[in-house]
């Protein structure tokens, strides 16, 4: 083709790339602000200001990497073309936000994970939209010209920029107010800048422990704590809170204490950090595993299908991988696996206290209908796509409904195994990582940035079950998850300078 046999400028090559971006990847950009700006002369600045700056802004980015780069810029430009594509359909399929909450998410999921949302339709967005147009930057031949044009090419987009950015100082106030959502739909700005904001953050975070105080007192019995750690389990699906439908039809029977819970977080890694450390913080204090080992001799037990947990000090840490190969005939598609051999651990112990994190996966999204056997699928028509947009809403909930009842029947699970250990004192608490949507206002699943986190997502269950009839509830309306911290130590019998009296869910 005569197209890619003469040689292009490097200003054209790169403006073509940037006009391809801005059509290609730009539309729930351009929605979002349409959606949110007033009409008239204003709001049609606000639009072609915003295009302006985007063509300029990937412009100049395409022309200093071909040019600095030459081939191997050439590769990381495809790169981006590629990554656009499927942060784009994470956009249109789920409606998330590129944050470095998000990133942090894609960064820290596991195979098994990503291979739950594989459908066709991502990868005819990533063939169509990233490696087709990858063609182009490849084949076409470029005149990447002196430095000299170099410097006077960057210089003018950033001219444009800069005069763009003080033309419309007054709106600013509105860039502001939306710049959380807008700037998550910039392509390929959204995940380059998140990557590194999630890194810097996560560089700043203190490693090493913050350690707590040392316990005044320990007492002498015999106990055994399980903490049940579920995975995007939604309070208002619970019957025990009041959901019309029987998904707790074990546990009702259970004699159980539901409690209407909140998360800190809407994301895994947040979350489960509330769960186990002693207050809201930024920081890294000791959290409630490595306490009770370090003071209190602990024999701790971590079983878990899943991720994001902080920094846990204890050789028992059991993942899935390992499960299945320490029980060869459980069934592995599922986390039943997760208590198979729960009771020879508690019986084998030497220690006086032992406590267990079981660290589930069950009510995780999109595909809710393989995380539960059959016999569970009570609740039909399920849906059996990824693509949840593009289902029912009944669809999507007899799903979800299902992976409830099957979550019902671990706890369940739990307590009749805690029944059948002697000469210990027992305790279940169950409480999820963050809530889940589903299809509400258009949201799919969790990760939503706190500040505009829906209800939905922050909505959870907690459930406590004790073997000792002496222990008193607190009727409380509602709970946290840092309230698991002092719960816990309360019920180990650990009288800690730790311990906050209000926090605890059981009564002095």
């Amino acid at each position: 083709m005569k197209l890619f046999r003469e040689k292009a400028s490097l200003t054209a090559y790169s403006l073509t790339l940037s006009l391809y971006t801005l059509v290609a990847f730009h539309v729930p950009f351009f929605s979002h602000a349409l959606k949110h700006i007033e009409g008239g002369f204003n709001g049609v600045l606000i639009i072609v200001t915003a295009a302006v700056l985007l063509l300029c802004m990937n412009c100049l980015l395409y022309y200093l990497l071909a040019w600095l780069g030459r081939f191997v810029g050439k590769c990381i430009i495809s790169f981006t073309l590629i990554g656009d594509a499927v942060m784009l359909f994470g956009v249109n399929a789920y409606d998330v936000l590129v944050t470095d909450e998000m990133m942090g998410n894609v960064l820290n999921t596991q195979y098994s994970e990503v291979s739950g949302f594989f459908s066709w339709e991502p990868v005819m967005y990533i063939l169509l939209l990233g490696v087709l147009p990858s063609v182009y930057v490849f084949a076409r031949k470029v005149e990447y010209g002196s430095w000299k044009r170099m410097l006077a090419s960057a210089g003018i987009s950033v001219g444009i920029v800069v005069a763009a950015l003080f033309g419309n100082m007054k709106n600013w106030p509105w860039i502001d107010r939306n710049s959380t959502e807008l700037g998550s739909l910039l392509m390929p700005w959204s995940y380059i800048v998140n990557t590194f904001r999630y890194y810097a953050a996560e560089r700043e975070k203190n490693q090493q422990e913050i350690l707590l105080p040392d316990p005044v007192a320990v007492s002498d019995s015999r106990d055994v704590c399980v903490l049940f750690i579920g995975e995007s389990a939604r309070g208002d699906h619970f019957s025990l809170l009041g959901y019309e439908r029987e998904t707790n039809p074990l546990t009702a029977k259970d004699g159980v204490r539901a409690y209407q819970g909140w998360a800190s977080a809407t994301y895994t890694r947040a979350g489960v950090k509330a769960i186990l450390e002693p207050m809201d913080t930024p920081d890294l204090y000791e959290i409630i595993p490595n306490y009770l080992q370090r003071t209190a001799g602990t024999d701790v037990i971590w079983r878990t299908h899943n991720w994001g947990e902080p920094p846990v000090h204890t050789e028992k840490y059991y993942t899935f991988n390992v499960l299945q190969n320490k029980y060869p005939r459980a069934d592995a598609r599922y986390d039943g696996l997760l208590l198979e051999g729960l009771r020879d651990d508690i019986m084998t112990s030497d220690s006086t206290k032992v406590f267990i994190v079981i660290h589930a996966y069950t009510n995780h999204g999109p595909s809710y209908n393989t995380n539960y056997p059959k016999g569970f699928e009570v609740f039909t028509p399920v849906c059996n796509t990824v693509e949840m947009s593009n289902t029912s809403p009944e669809e999507l909930n007899n799903a979800y409904d299902n992976s409830i009842l099957y979550t019902d029947y671990l706890i369940h699970r739990v307590i009749e195994i805690l029944q059948t250990v002697p000469d210990r004192r027992s305790m279940l608490l169950f409480v999820s990582d963050h809530g889940e949507s589903l299809g509400e206002n258009n949201l799919y699943m969790h990760g939503v940035p706190l500040s505009m986190a829906p209800k939905e997502q922050l909505d959870i269950p907690l459930i406590l079950w004790t073997s000792d009839p002496s222990l008193a509830y607190k009727d409380l309306p509602e709970v946290g998850q840092h309230h698991v911290f002092h719960t816990i130590l309360h019920f180990m019998g650990v009288d800690s300078p730790a311990f906050n009296e209000e926090m605890c869910i059981f009564a002095p």
